[in-house]
């Protein structure tokens, strides 16, 4: 006689015996990683304020990171689009030197004063990192790809403090209008261990305070969705801007080291003729400022050309918190004219930005109520779905497939990519 609730039972016991521990390792392993680069870039941050001169060398520095590159690390180079790849088509393990070459790029990046983030080197040590367990446990080419998210979620969680928001992530990031449930289990597993394990190493994370939030109602509705369809709209212009200018550059400048050495010394000319040292690195006090009180009505837009630079002429880092910066002070402009706190919307543009870019509004508006506060849930889940519409086929990832397209259908698992070049 068969019982099959007894044979369910014992698959599910199996399944969560085996991803478990699988997934606490890729957590300890990218949470590990994680704090250390976190220490890294405090470091670099504070040197750089205290050294402005260093900026003068940025051009020498994006020399030396692309040749290190070009020599060592043309197999990583794609970084999270790599990734990205191997999930959905798996070919061959990511080499381990991709987490190392992240790393230490990202932080000279950022202590020369290149307008970068951080995401992407998180996301792409935990994804590298767990990549490793693949050959140790012999997995198949299915299970490698949950672990493989696994690494995307730990990543990502870990860098913001995002457990749940990163678990996420690591579902949606993969393709527009798809999610693959079969590794949400890992993935959560991954991120809540990776967060605390970074925690552990007495990491931190900014607190950013929206302050009160009104009620929903009509106009705050209203208001939402019209500021949601403008964060994505400069979603769309910041990956767009980011893919073109890229390409151009590799056009006009094909030798690497000599595309990041003629950007770097542009980038540094302008930023100290202009004065425009807050929009180098990460901005963090700027996007505090933007919860508190009006900032400048261009931070936002010198913060998207300042990141598009420094992101096509090949710094390393990641492109989350500049967007972060981005929405936070566009929403800070927007609010007064559509009669809405600064803080509310200062919230809003900095998750909302990042889900039409990412092309992520359910992790985003999850990552709104881990930051703000559940009150936000409606406004922000508003914000993001707006700006996940508006910011179009495109992101700033290019292997992102298109699973089931956002308003009108397209062949599955083209390529963002893809779509952007037939434009």
């Amino acid at each position: 006689m068969k019982y099959p609730f007894l044979t369910e039972l014992r698959g599910l016991l199996a399944y969560v015996a085996c991803w478990t521990p699988l997934a606490l390792v890729v957590g300890a392993l990218s949470g590990s990683a994680s704090a250390l680069f976190l220490f890294a870039l405090d470091w670099a941050t504070g040197t750089r304020l205290t050294h402005p001169w260093l900026l003068a060398l940025l051009p020498l520095a994006g020399f030396v990171v692309a040749w290190v590159y070009l020599k060592f690390g043309t197999q990583v180079e794609a970084g999270n689009n790599l990734l990205i790849d191997e999930i959905h088509d798996p070919k061959k393990m990511v080499p381990l030197r991709m987490a190392p070459l992240v790393l230490i790029g990202t932080v000279i990046s950022h202590l020369f004063g290149a307008s970068v983030g951080r995401e992407g080197t998180a996301v792409q040590m935990g994804g590298a990192l767990a990549d490793q367990l693949t050959r140790i446990f012999k997995l198949t080419p299915e299970n490698r790809r949950i672990l493989l998210m696994s690494g995307l979620s730990a990543g990502f969680a870990s860098i913001f403090g995002v457990p749940l928001a990163g678990s996420l992530f690591g579902l949606e990031v993969l393709a527009i209008g798809r999610l693959r449930y079969d590794a949400l289990f890992p993935c959560l597993i991954a991120a809540v261990a990776a967060d605390q394990v970074c925690l552990l190493w007495g990491a931190h994370h900014t607190h950013y305070v929206v302050g009160a939030i009104p009620p929903v109602s009509a106009w705050g509705m209203a208001a939402t969705l019209l500021a949601g369809a403008l964060f994505g709209i400069t979603g769309m212009v910041f990956a767009q801007g980011t893919h073109r200018l890229t390409a151009l550059l590799k056009r006009l400048l094909p030798y690497s080291p000599l595309r990041a050495l003629v950007g770097g010394a542009v980038f540094a000319l302008v930023a100290w003729l202009c004065h425009a040292e807050r929009y180098l690195g990460l901005g963090v006090p700027v996007i505090v400022e933007a919860f508190q009180h009006p900032v400048l009505p261009w931070d936002f837009a010198a913060k998207l050309v300042a990141t598009v630079a420094s992101l096509a002429s090949g710094f390393k880092g990641g492109e989350v918190t500049p967007l972060f910066f981005i929405g936070a002070t566009l929403g800070n402009v927007l609010a007064p004219l559509l009669h809405m706190p600064i803080g509310l919307f200062a919230g809003l543009g900095l998750v909302a930005v990042f889900a039409g870019a990412a092309n992520t509004p359910i992790a985003s508006a999850v990552m709104a109520v881990e930051l703000f506060g559940g009150e936000i849930g409606v406004y922000a889940a508003a914000a993001c779905v707006m700006s996940w519409l508006f910011s179009g086929h495109t992101g700033i990832y290019k292997s992102q497939r298109v699973g089931g397209g956002k308003w009108r259908r397209f062949t599955e698992d083209v390529r963002v990519g893809d779509l952007t070049e037939r434009k």
